[in-house]
């Protein structure tokens, strides 16, 4: 099987362990830049170039697609959907993730539990929003953040308005969430492949830390999950359309509740924690899911 994985670094661990896993299952794989791609796009014989190159024979590719360039990056999985290669994770999966506020009301929608979440264009509704989601302290979000960015725990009403007012001032879009304090500032990351979850861990934040993200020093280690908890994460990466994810949990008092759903999980920390070859589980999901003799068909043209 010929697979393309994209990613603007071939030097990073979940790259490199994705193009490490393919080869050693005896797969020709080759790390493109999306970013460097260029499409043709005409109805007859949809192309996508890369330096130069026609990238023609793929079987399959692995979207390792950055948050800031979800919109370029999510073109170029869509070109390789419409040459009839098989994508890890859809282009429009992706984006419907990346949405976070669209996320949410999916799994609203669905009947997965969520934090109690506001969302509201003026900043002369805040007190009402507050109020919304139970008053302080409370976690307010900005929809592009990732890693943890934009995100920050109002502890009392006046900083909470203070902090929505400061972000509306910038014409920035938040959500307004409720503080689950029994999570203890930790999450469990669960990490799903082919409808079923391979791998989890639970991340704690660092000392005096509400955020759990390892990028800012929270610690990780493996974690047993409750049914409800297996079932929660399955479901959410099946209504996102994803068939990779990593679904961020938190423990609360009435259930576990999801954070985010991430269609481009890394793996380090995950497989550090766990010491499960999380980048094998996913090559092994693409040998059974790429239709048989695709790659026969790919190489006539």
């Amino acid at each position: 099987m010929k697979i393309a994985i994209l990613s603007r670094d071939g030097g990073l661990y979940s790259t490199r362990r994705l193009r490490d896993a393919a080869r050693q299952r005896g797969h020709e794989v080759r790390v493109v830049d999306y970013l460097r791609c260029y499409m043709d796009i005409t109805s007859h014989r949809p192309r996508v170039l890369y330096q130069g190159e026609d990238l023609v024979g793929m079987d399959a590719v692995i979207p390792r697609i950055g948050a800031s360039q979800t919109f370029y990056g999510t073109a170029v999985v869509r070109q390789f959907e419409m040459m009839g290669v098989f994508p890890c994770n859809e282009s429009q999966a992706i984006s419907r993730s990346r949405d976070k506020l669209r996320c949410l009301q999916l799994l609203s929608r669905a009947g997965i539990g969520l934090p109690v979440t506001g969302f509201s264009n003026s900043a002369k509704d805040i007190g009402g929003l507050i109020d919304l989601v139970g008053g302080a302290p409370l976690v307010v979000k900005l929809l592009e953040g990732t890693q943890g960015v934009g995100v920050v725990l109002a502890e009392n009403r006046k900083a909470a308005e203070a902090v929505i007012e400061a972000f509306r001032g910038l014409n920035a879009n938040i959500l307004v969430q409720e503080y689950i304090k029994e999570a203890g500032g930790a999450d469990l990351r669960c990490f799903v492949v082919g409808g079923r979850v391979v791998a989890s861990m639970k991340r704690q934040g660092a000392e005096g830390e509400f955020r759990s993200n390892l990028h800012r020093g929270g610690r990780a280690e493996k974690v047993k999950l409750t049914p409800e908890e297996r079932s929660t994460a399955v479901r959410s990466a099946k209504e996102m359309g994803l068939n990779v994810a990593g679904v961020d949990l938190l423990r609360s008092n009435h259930g576990p509740v999801v954070m985010e759903v991430n269609s481009s999980p890394g793996l380090e920390g995950i497989e550090g924690a766990t010491n499960v070859d999380v980048a094998g589980k996913i090559i092994e999901y693409l040998e059974k899911a790429v239709p048989t003799g695709n790659a026969k068909d790919k190489s006539k043209g």
